[in-house]
């Protein structure tokens, strides 16, 4: 796993846990504007799920470590992202861009946590495409624009 500093969101939670991972997927995005990378290709995205919240869970977690690497890794290892019904062939919101990726492991985490009796929330995910480019995600704050 590569060693990373990651982006820290500011927050006001008690407890911070950051989770790494990596898994590989290919995909194709479906525009004109994506040059080369319209057509089919893979790659191993590196992420980092950042989970934070005040109360723990029975088993003194803010969410098992386990159970963020079985929601994303055992989604989308070894997969064409384009047949996952998260993204769309026709609308670019949800293309399987970097950017959208990122968003939708977040979606992911968030709804998970949602469920649960602590509500952790999902401050960020920093998704690395390539060595050299990568996406920080975070929601939007109520109130800012």
């Amino acid at each position: 796993m590569m060693q990373q500093i990651y982006p820290a969101p500011l927050h006001g939670y008690s407890y911070e846990l950051n989770k790494d991972f990596h898994f590989s997927a290919a995909h194709a995005i479906p525009s004109e504007d994506a040059g080369k990378c319209r057509f089919v290709h893979g790659h191993t995205y590196y992420v980092n799920i950042t989970v934070a919240g005040d109360e723990l869970d029975d088993a003194g977690f803010l969410i098992n470590f386990k159970k963020i690497k079985q929601l994303v890794h055992d989604r989308f290892d070894h997969t064409l992202l384009n047949d996952d019904q998260i993204f769309s062939e026709t609308d670019s919101d949800c293309f399987p861009t970097t950017e959208v990726v990122a968003r939708s492991i977040w979606e992911i985490i968030e709804e998970h946590l949602k469920q649960t009796e602590n509500k952790p929330a999902c401050l960020q995910v920093f998704l690395r495409e390539t060595p050299t480019s990568y996406v920080v995600y975070r929601p939007k704050k109520e109130g800012n624009k």
